[in-house]
């Protein structure tokens, strides 16, 4: 218990510094800030890997599935670069959902800082029921195994033309039917008061919008990371470290979303891995290294292909 609140101590100090000294002040986050920030929050995940193998070797927390701390630790920066690579998608509709309700780029931030908090509440709540049922139900394994390959393979044959549009969405017709929304932005404030009347500002509605999106990834990004570790610590803090990384990463792939398009494939084939790993899991034992490498190899390879591939296009164009 010691080890968990200590890490949600960890978790508020660092959210509390974010907003109350480095972001005080609302201001246009540049690639250079933002490159610097991955690289921080990047070698930071990384880093707690080593914290990881401490406690895992000391027996500070629970260790229900008997984890060696070598292997906690592989399992932990696994579970970290999943949650990372499936992160992509979300940055894409964050963008898109930025754009649709003209948020300046100032603000930003602090919508994205508000959403993480809902996000580690209800990715809390995921990981939880999820770890239960497949801790009390041994089919929850196969389940979730045959969703994972479902979105792969939905993933993989969708014609890419479907686009996501805020203003369509359920959720933006659900708030509002429950309160007024104003077009005007009022700083950085999340609702406006006129003629009496408090509204939602287009701040706000970015922010749920892009909250009840995050939970609709986390149900594939928990059933994925699932698939390496049922250990509710390992799960959940390999999900913080990612989320808590997700803005500046945002920031630092804004301008250059056209550039990773063939990420998607990454992820298709990350997503096969985790689900088929899930399903023969009892016929076919992969080593947590092999695990690591096949993930690692897979986004790698994502990259290294986006980028020559949007190096090629301008020649070609010419």
């Amino acid at each position: 218990m010691i080890v968990w609140i200590s890490f949600f101590v960890i978790v508020i100090i660092i959210l509390a510094l974010d907003l109350g000294v480095f972001n005080k002040t609302p201001h246009i986050i540049s690639t250079k800030e933002a490159t610097k920030w991955t690289i921080i929050w990047v070698t930071l995940s990384f880093l707690f890997s080593g914290v990881i193998y401490w406690i895992y070797a000391n027996e500070y927390i629970a260790n229900p599935d008997g984890l060696k701390p070598l292997a906690a630790s592989i399992k932990f920066i696994t579970g970290y670069l999943i949650e990372l690579s499936l992160s992509v998608d979300n940055i894409f509709v964050i963008a898109i959902i930025f754009s649709s309700f003209k948020i300046p780029q100032k603000y930003q931030h602090r919508v994205l800082f508000w959403g993480i908090l809902g996000a580690i509440v209800f990715r809390g709540l995921m990981i939880f029921f999820g770890v239960l049922l497949i801790h009390k139900f041994f089919w929850a394994t196969y389940l979730f195994g045959f969703f994972l390959i479902f979105t792969a393979m939905k993933m993989l044959f969708s014609n890419g033309e479907e686009q996501f549009e805020p203003k369509k969405s359920f959720v933006y017709k659900g708030l509002k039917r429950l309160v007024p929304i104003s077009n005007h932005i009022d700083k950085e404030h999340f609702f406006v008061k006129r003629r009496h009347i408090t509204a939602a500002t287009p701040l706000f509605v970015a922010l749920v919008v892009i909250e009840v999106m995050d939970v609709v990834f986390a149900i594939d990004s928990v059933p994925a990371i699932l698939a390496i570790t049922s250990d509710p610590f390992l799960v959940f803090s390999s999900n913080i470290f990612a989320i808590l990384g997700l803005r500046s990463m945002y920031f630092f792939l804004a301008n250059m979303l056209e550039k990773f398009s063939y990420l998607e494939f990454s992820l298709i084939a990350i997503l096969s891995f985790v689900g088929l790993k899930m399903l023969l899991h009892e016929f076919i034992e992969i080593p947590e290294w092999a695990s690591l490498v096949f993930i690692a190899f897979s986004l790698l390879a994502g990259i290294v292909v986006s980028l020559r591939m949007s190096k090629q296009k301008p020649a070609e164009e010419n």
